[in-house]
């Protein structure tokens, strides 16, 4: 399941890509906006910058803008950032030790299968196609 972390970090991406062509965008009004709490757009913010999906200047003027094209951020990008893991079972976790029933298992093809396809489905929406 994907948290509201997700969820938001979806909206705030798409509220800054609407709103960019006039500067940066200063979170306070994105957090108006989207009726969105601003101490938690604070917390999600940084990771993003972090990896570089967002650059951001503070002061007067402030505020945030992408550092790529709204068509060049994929929402399962964001996702992996935010969410870390989308994995369906913990097995199939990025870092997770590799099962000891794993020959024998009966299910990991379809926990595999399923979780490739929320994947590549995650990877073929973009900010730009939420835009529309």
């Amino acid at each position: 399941m994907i948290s509201t972390r997700g969820r938001y970090a979806i909206r705030v991406m798409l509220d800054i890509a609407q709103h960019q062509k006039d500067g940066y965008v200063p979170m306070k009004e994105v957090a108006g906006r989207q009726n969105l709490s601003l101490k938690y757009l604070e917390q999600i913010i940084p990771p993003l910058k972090k990896n570089n999906m967002v650059e951001g200047i503070q002061g007067k003027g402030g505020g945030y803008r992408l550092v790529r094209k709204p068509e060049q951020y994929t929402i399962g990008d964001i996702l992996r950032i935010t969410e870390r893991d989308l994995a369906p079972v913990s097995c199939l976790a990025e870092g997770a030790e590799k099962c000891n029933r794993r020959d024998k298992c009966q299910t990991i093809d379809f926990w595999e299968g399923l979780n490739s396809v929320v994947n590549d489905y995650l990877d073929s929406k973009t900010l730009a196609d939420l835009m529309k």
